[in-house]
């Protein structure tokens, strides 16, 4: 039995029936990852030791009866949330050794539902990329080929999930840094509302845009995860006040009669042409399902990009005054005369070349005389998306668009034209800024990598997205395509 090949129901199946014992499930997954990360670099700390007590703990909640759909399922966490007395270092020299005093919500969340925490997946330095080439550690590869990239921020995440070295995983999403990589790896991941899951605990990047969310073999498994991270927390006064649906019990729905958004501003030229044909094959499959197909528009979908990275920069810029060299992580103090020597020399030698741009462009965006100019003048084209989502999906029940222009290039392809990198965000980045919730969905093969659409829905209506992700599943075989790598 492939144990890595199962989705997360058939894994629970297993365990319940007490065919396999989570001890056994998840030596069985560190073994397989020991073998394969050597050449994937998924991950930047594996925890042996935390997994397999974790494993003990879910097999005696087991044998009590005690049991959720994760408990004793093993896990990948991204490595910008807090996991305590594990390392977390948002792949950056400045936090290298950093090891949390305490759980964010979601690694809490997870630990009381029995899952089990295998280890802490490679991103992007403090999630500024798109490609997961930007970690102070290494490259992660693509599973489908280790030439390419996994996609980014969360590449390590979806990079290990379509590998099979973990049973989910849990990404975050600031402006793609989920469903890109999804796409990418031909994995499910979602994007939920903003507010929808909670932030603490998670090392920011743009307070106003980050979503942590799952990444699974599918939708139904997408929505177990879901279930059980979400909702409120007294931690965060951005969550939702509201209760978390059962989203599994819908699942099953027919989407006969429902309507499908196609938004004109996403097609058009420049896509690669196998992305455009799976997405047009996608569109043909929705309809034979009965769905009615209409064109809409966000008509300011062409200044998604220039705000979403002005925001960006301005909010990572702030968010990472607090790497100083005198409070946590790294500290450099040659010589030093006076505090700002301590925060230049941590500063040189802890962040990377990328974090460094971003702070200096984020700086310069919020100095006197700019302020307005750059700052002021996004957060007001920022309202201006949000409405062209609420205009669309006033007259559709879900959007659909591909993740990305392209399959996942080559490593070392954009690392040197940093806008060229940036551009490949351009479908992904504009539901942040209008914090809608977007499900990642693999749709199929150009050249022999994998392709992903989104499906984009209304604020707190993830219900919708797993709804038509599951159909779509149901009735196409791209998902359950696994890369040959062993």
């Amino acid at each position: 039995m492939q144990l890595h090949t199962l989705t997360l129901r058939e894994l629970h199946e297993l365990l319940t029936t007490k065919q396999i014992s989570s001890v056994e499930l998840t030596q069985a997954t560190l073994q397989r990852t020991h073998e394969v990360d050597s050449k994937l670099k998924s991950y930047v700390t594996i925890a042996d030791d935390v997994a397999l007590e974790q494993a003990k703990q879910a097999d005696e909640r087991i044998a009590k009866g005690d049991v959720t759909p994760l408990t004793g399922i093993p896990f990948a966490m991204k490595d910008a949330i807090s996991t305590r007395g594990v390392r977390t270092t948002c792949s950056s020299k400045i936090l290298e050794n950093y090891v949390p005093q305490y759980n964010a919500t979601v690694t809490q969340k997870l630990a009381d539902s029995g899952a089990v925490l295998l280890g802490k997946t490679n991103m992007d330095e403090f999630g500024m990329g798109s490609s997961c080439e930007n970690s102070a550690f290494f490259n992660t590869h693509n599973p489908w080929d280790l030439d390419r990239v996994p996609g980014g921020s969360s590449g390590g995440a979806a990079a290990a999930m379509s590998a099979g070295l973990c049973g989910f995983s849990i990404g975050e999403d600031t402006g793609g840094s989920v469903r890109m990589p999804a796409g990418f790896c031909n994995v499910t991941g979602i994007k939920p509302t903003y507010g929808r899951v909670s932030r603490y605990g998670l090392i920011a990047l743009v307070s106003s845009f980050d979503s942590i969310g799952p990444m699974t073999r599918d939708a139904y498994d997408c929505a177990t995860v879901l279930e059980a991270i979400a909702g409120n927390d007294e931690h965060d006064s951005t969550t939702y006040n509201a209760p978390v649906p059962q989203y599994t019990q819908h699942i099953n729905k027919s989407v006969k009669g429902m309507k499908l958004g196609i938004p004109k501003e996403y097609f058009v030229a420049g896509m690669e042409a196998g992305v455009e044909s799976a997405i047009q094959e996608a569109i043909r499959q929705f309809e034979k399902l009965g769905m009615e197909v209409h064109e809409v528009s966000l008509p300011n979908t062409k200044y998604a990009l220039p705000v979403y990275y002005l925001l960006l920069f301005a909010e990572a810029s702030s968010n990472l005054a607090r790497m100083d060299g005198t409070r946590f992580g790294l500290s450099v103090a040659d010589d030093a005369k006076e505090i700002l020597d301590i925060y230049l020399q941590t500063r040189r030698v802890g962040f990377g070349d990328e974090v460094k741009r971003r702070i200096m462009l984020g700086a310069y965006a919020l100095s006197a005389g700019y302020y307005d100019a750059y700052y002021l003048k996004a957060q007001k084209v920022r309202t201006l998306l949000r409405r062209d989502f609420e205009s669309a999906l006033s007259s559709v029940d879900i959007l659909l668009a591909p993740t990305c222009p392209t399959t996942a290039f080559k490593l070392g392809e954009k690392t040197s034209d940093p806008l060229s990198m940036y551009l490949s965000d351009i479908y992904v980045v504009a539901t942040n800024p209008a914090g809608v919730p977007s499900l990642a969905v693999p749709a199929g093969f150009s050249n022999n990598m994998p392709v992903g659409m989104q499906l984009i829905g209304k604020h707190l209506n993830e219900q919708t997205l797993f709804q038509v992700g599951h159909a779509y599943q149901q009735a196409t075989d791209w998902h359950k395509i696994l890369p040959a790598i062993t």
